[in-house]
């Protein structure tokens, strides 16, 4: 089951640019692309923990601000070391100007 929750207005993202969003006490990071397409991952490189929307976004790529790692922010593939592991990924879409992000449901 998931619960789609609003991140952000889309116009609050600069084509290839980002914008953290802070939901449940966890961070994320939501893209906007080239194209308009939006994007979300969690927000902290899985590296050194740096918000990985303060970084440099180029195309689909986006750079950690600390050390120059890198990842592919549509599937969360790191992309250039020294991360090494891949950033968690979650559906999103645009929905009257809002920017909604899929969030899974936790079990109470």
């Amino acid at each position: 089951m998931t619960n789609w929750i609003r991140a952000c207005g889309l116009d609050d993202i600069e084509q290839e640019g980002a914008r953290r969003f802070d939901h449940e006490g966890r961070t994320y990071a939501v893209f906007r692309s080239p194209d308009d397409e939006v994007f979300c991952t969690d927000g902290l490189c899985t590296h050194e923990a740096v918000h990985i929307a303060d970084g440099l976004v180029m195309d689909y790529e986006v750079e950690c601000p600390k050390h120059a790692g890198a990842f592919d922010y549509r599937t969360g593939a790191a992309t250039r070391p020294p991360p090494c592991i891949n950033l968690r990924t979650y559906p999103a879409r645009v929905e009257g100007g809002s920017v909604l992000v899929a969030m899974p449901v936790t079990a109470v």
